[in-house]
């Protein structure tokens, strides 16, 4: 039977550089400073063999909370401005919109879908969810999955 992984939170000043160096590597891949792993590589002065020994297994605090993801559906009055007005509440929130979704409108209302990443939030969700519910053009709001 294999062993799960244990993990550690450590402040990051007390880890050797190398951390620091592959981490900063990856993040020049994701942002696609660096297009190849050599380039990241050179950029750090680090070794492919290093970078390759670590990627895996050293992560910034905050990319563990990533996934976060909340998927809502809203039923909307069909009006100029009350999309626009919903959506900068998940701005103001600090929500990421990740997707949205919006059918056709029939008789007046319109169904709209809306995905959002929920790690840099400054508000809980129940906030959000009420703040959105109170909206006068908001008709109906639900959580589908998250």
């Amino acid at each position: 039977m294999a062993k799960s992984p244990d993990y550690y939170i450590v402040e990051a000043a007390s880890l050797p550089e190398i951390f620091h160096k592959v981490v900063e590597a990856r993040r020049l891949l994701d942002t696609g400073e660096a297009d190849t792993v050599n380039r990241a590589v050179q950029m750090t002065g680090i070794s492919r063999s290093a970078f390759y020994k670590y990627k895996d297994a050293v992560w910034p605090f905050q990319d563990m909370l990533h996934g976060r993801i909340i998927s809502l559906q809203l039923m909307m009055k069909d009006e100029p401005g009350i999309l626009s007005a919903v959506l900068n509440l998940f701005a103001d929130s600090g929500s990421n919109i990740l997707t949205i979704n919006q059918g056709i409108p029939l008789n007046g209302c319109a169904v709209v879908s809306i995905s959002v990443e929920t790690s840099a939030m400054r508000v809980t969700m129940t906030e959000l969810l009420e703040r959105i519910s109170e909206h006068p053009g908001v008709l109906r709001s639900e959580v589908l999955a998250g």
